[in-house]
């Protein structure tokens, strides 16, 4: 697996910060409202679960050594407060970079477009690496989300998992 190690990216409104135990205390109050939860599953995350992931995902890569886990938080500029993060787990398949992605905005910033700025640059900075497909698992009717995937010219597939079709956008 080619090692690749999330930089800091800058857009108009947002900076993606690779993430850092500093961030589990407002990145926990970003993903606090169990709303969130209604489509991806799970629950809001403590701070000390949010610092003991974040320590394992600053190496970026699986234990195994077999793919990339790259992380963003997102920083609003105007205010600097966390809004939310981008992924992306980087495999190597038959000689082509692949990589899932996946955003996910707190309710407080939803409605103001970042997770569609925030992917759309996390989506150029690992296309400017050489990954040449993306892929995105989201829920059938998660409006958001889909929306997020159209502005991004990706396609949905028939390919499904956990009640979740995959759309795709190759850039090679």
């Amino acid at each position: 697996m080619h090692h690749l190690s999330p930089g800091r990216i800058h857009t108009s409104r947002l900076t993606l910060e690779p993430v850092s135990p500093e961030h589990a205390t407002g990145m926990a109050s970003a993903l606090s409202d169990p709303e969130l939860y209604a489509f991806i599953g799970g629950e809001p995350p403590s701070r000390d679960d949010l610092e003991d992931r974040y320590r394992r995902l600053e190496s970026a890569l699986s234990p195994d050594r077999t793919e990339g886990w790259l992380n963003w938080a997102i920083r609003a500029t105007d205010d600097g407060q966390l809004a939310g993060y981008v992924q992306a787990t980087v495999r190597e398949r038959s000689g082509v970079l692949e990589a899932d992605v996946a955003w996910v905005i707190g309710k407080d910033w939803q409605g103001r477009r970042y997770a569609t700025e925030a992917a759309d640059a996390m989506a150029a900075w690992l296309q400017a690496r050489g990954v040449g497909r993306l892929s995105a698992w989201i829920r059938p009717g998660h409006a958001a989300s889909e929306a997020v995937a159209r502005r991004l010219h990706m396609i949905p597939t028939s390919e499904m998992a956990d009640g979740e079709m995959r759309w795709v956008l190759d850039s090679g």
